[in-house]
């Protein structure tokens, strides 16, 4: 479990980064990951994305799927930005 891990890092060690955690995936491990880096995002398996806001505000699951099928969800901020990029 990695919370927000690309937090301060540099382009090209976000990149190692994720080469280590397709490896561990590879490998038959599970790996979950909080981010807000789309990035990150794009790259998951499954994604759960919580909101609507943060805070009080928040906390409902708003939609869970892959990153393709989140970039479709019209209440998603997440989606709306993961369909911007992939």
């Amino acid at each position: 479990i990695l919370d927000e891990p690309t937090t301060g890092l540099h382009p090209a060690d976000i990149k190692h980064l994720l080469a280590v955690l397709t490896r561990l995936v590879d490998q038959g491990n599970s790996v979950v990951v909080i981010e807000h880096n789309l990035d990150v995002i794009k790259t998951a398996d499954w994604v759960i994305d919580i909101g609507p806001e943060g805070g009080d505000a928040g906390g409902e699951v708003i939609a869970s799927g892959t990153p393709e099928s989140i970039s479709s969800v019209k209440h998603s901020y997440t989606g709306m930005f993961l369909k911007q990029i992939l």
